[in-house]
């Protein structure tokens, strides 16, 4: 990609975001939210065999199905740790896997979406803010700082309030305290505690501060990311 600096490492930690043009909206009603949830699991692998769109007209059973033999047959490009897909950006946190994973994986996504998006929205043109930018994470406790402050972004960006940031739908938060995805590898973050519960406890904690330098932050830096 023209003008990127960073290189990806195989097994290396990123802070993969991006946000609107002119930080405008990108998702706007609920189906949108679906179909970026849709991209982000169908992405994840190298070479999946079939059209996302083809996909879509499969039965709930046959896509489980597809995913499923997927998942067993196919190499991942990157392994997701932690995101949150908000009103007008989006955070992840990304494992690279293989060479180029992550550009190829933000990439497809991207590009799937947008697509989706204009069509939708009879538009034209990009609706991301060019490239996407990372961060390379380079410790344990910058990758548990990183997914706690991903986990947090719907509640400090006063999206949600402290009380429904657990249900937030478009978070992997919910999967880190009740489990069951089987696209998300939590494991990195979980194994650094003593079970989900004092992994909220980690995240709630700092709610509060949290906030407070949000709002110093977009004094200070008027072109800051969420």
């Amino acid at each position: 990609m023209p003008g990127r600096r960073l290189i990806f490492g195989i097994d290396a930690y990123y802070h993969i975001f991006n946000r609107g043009v002119a930080r405008q909206p990108i998702f706007s009603v609920k189906k949108d939210y679906e179909q970026a949830m849709l991209c982000l699991e169908y992405y994840l692998f190298s070479k999946p065999p079939m059209k996302l769109s083809r996909f879509k007209d499969l039965s709930v059973k046959k896509r489980h199905k597809f995913l499923e033999d997927m998942r067993k047959s196919s190499q991942r490009l990157v392994d997701i740790i932690a995101f949150t897909l908000m009103p007008n950006h989006v955070h992840f946190l990304l494992r690279q896997r293989v060479e180029h994973g992550i550009s190829k994986y933000m990439s497809q996504l991207q590009n799937s979406y947008t697509r989706y998006f204009n069509t939708k929205y009879e538009r034209i043109g990009p609706i991301f803010q060019g490239v996407f930018k990372g961060v390379h994470v380079e410790t344990m406790e910058q990758l548990l700082h990183v997914s706690r402050y991903i986990h947090l972004n719907p509640v400090v960006s006063f999206l949600v309030d402290e009380k429904e940031l657990e249900s937030y739908a478009w978070s992997s938060l919910t999967e880190y305290l009740k489990g069951g995805s089987p696209f998300l590898s939590c494991q990195p973050i979980l194994d650094q505690f003593k079970n989900p519960g004092t992994y909220r406890q980690f995240i709630v904690d700092q709610i509060d501060y949290a906030k407070r330098l949000h709002e110093i932050k977009h004094v200070l830096i008027d072109d800051d990311m969420d």
